[in-house]
């Protein structure tokens, strides 16, 4: 749909300049006006890695034009969406992708009046009976209450219902009734399998925690003139000791939050620098060029010390796990496999990173569900700046807004945060950790002027 859209836009501004070139021959034509830079130019998906190719075709069956693709359209979906969330408000019920090129978003409603609108964006619209405030409020609900015996739990927006896992016969239903959450809310999902913290274990790359256990380097960061990495809470408490994939002294844990949510970041000592880059297919170096976090139904690829890359699909977002130390919220729920040592490991989508691995279930023999906690949150919370490479993405359409304003690179911004840069404001769409380049003007893929 997105593609039929597209296609449609260019024959109307063809069309346009025919029409011009037709009128009267005294004046002449206006200079064209200066190309708005695309969501997937933005998020330069052009630069993604071959190895992160590669590993998309593998893990999930695609052609090298349709991995190419995917990224496309996924970074252009997540926009859209992005928009349409802004303008739906409270009758706003989520948003997916599907097709093997991701070629096909939807967006729900519970509002009928808002589906031409939402077709009119390039999107499918879907009527549904639930906002997602609402269903994420009945989840908060059941959060507060679950146990090991319903370890998951997350809004589902394909069916317009909160899923909740349990491990024993009866488990949801005495959480249901424990909490006055009505049943009709809810779809309840039989499982073996309880997910646990994958303890045993560049972005990918090893370090081991006080010389014996292992993880994996989420991605790395600075503080100031402090070199280091984001990774999992659950693989240390501030003051571990850390040494390298080589058994070099590597640093520390400054802090660390496990439960309640799965995230920490390790200074480095003066021998080890930050590099934009996440370990791929046979050590190669993948790039990394920013955190705008993707929708539903997109591909995201994970590097871990154990397992290497593997790829898969986002399924939901603000999910909620509970192991046998405690539960955590806010985390993703992915297709990707993954085993003991890959924890705080990099997932990955394009060139812009998603966040670290916490944990799951299953193996990548026979396939499992993971969660990654955001890496946003883990940056915001400790005030750090994602390393990022790539080219200056330059100026954007027009002339360049006076400076000033609150907008400040290296901030991270939540969707509908609101700054003001060169005179105006602008309310921010797509998540992310602003970076020069990206200000207001120059991404409408992020940023709406208000």
């Amino acid at each position: 749909m997105l593609k039929r859209h597209a296609r449609a836009a260019c024959t109307a501004l063809a069309a346009a300049g025919l029409l011009l070139a037709g009128t009267g021959g005294a004046t002449a034509d206006p200079a064209p006006a200066p190309a708005v830079p695309s969501a997937a130019a933005t998020l330069r998906t052009a630069d993604a890695a071959p190895e992160l190719l590669a590993a998309m075709q593998r893990d999930l069956g695609l052609t090298t034009t349709q991995a190419k693709a995917r990224l496309v359209h996924e970074a252009e979906a997540g926009a859209t969406a992005a928009r349409l969330r802004d303008r739906l408000g409270a009758a706003f019920a989520g948003a997916w992708v599907d097709g093997a090129d991701s070629a096909v978003l939807t967006v729900a409603t519970t509002r009928a009046a808002d589906t031409a609108a939402i077709r009119a964006a390039g999107a499918r619209a879907e009527l549904v009976p639930r906002a997602l405030a609402d269903l994420d409020g009945a989840k908060a609900a059941l959060d507060r209450a679950a146990g090991p015996a319903t370890p998951v739990r997350y809004v589902d927006p394909r069916s317009n219902t909160l899923v909740v896992e349990e491990t024993e016969a009866g488990a949801a239903a005495r959480l249901l009734a424990a909490t006055g959450t009505d049943a009709a809310l809810v779809t309840v999902v039989r499982t073996a399998e309880a997910p646990r913290p994958l303890y045993d274990l560049r972005g990918g790359d090893a370090y081991y925690m006080n010389g014996s256990g292992r993880c994996s380097v989420g991605f790395p960061v600075t503080r100031g003139t402090v070199h280091g990495f984001a990774t999992a809470g659950h693989c240390g408490r501030a003051g571990t000791t850390t040494t390298g994939f080589n058994r070099v002294a590597q640093g520390s844990f400054q802090a660390s939050v496990f439960p309640g949510s799965d995230m920490a970041w390790v200074a480095a000592n003066a021998n080890w620098s930050s590099t934009p880059f996440v370990k791929g297919s046979g050590g190669a170096n993948v790039q990394v060029s920013g955190s705008v976090l993707q929708p539903v139904g997109a591909s995201v690829c994970r590097s871990g010390s154990t397992t290497g890359w593997h790829c898969g699909t986002i399924q939901q977002h603000n999910t909620s796990v509970t192991y046998p130390e405690g539960t955590i919220s806010g985390v993703t729920r992915t297709t990707v496999c993954a085993e003991p040592g890959d924890s705080g490991g990099s997932y990955i989508s394009g060139s812009q990173a998603q966040g670290v691995t916490s944990g799951g279930s299953g193996n990548c023999s026979s396939g499992g569900t993971t969660f990654f906690q955001p890496l946003n949150p883990i940056l915001s919370a400790y005030g750090l700046t994602l390393k990022v490479g790539g080219s200056d993405p330059g100026p954007g359409p027009g002339p360049e807004p006076e400076p000033g304003g609150t907008w400040k690179a290296g901030t991270v911004y939540a969707a509908g945060a609101t700054v003001t840069h060169g005179g105006s404001t602008y309310r921010c769409i797509q998540g992310h950790q602003a970076q020069t380049g990206w200000e207001p003007p120059n991404v409408p893929a992020l940023w709406q002027r208000v």
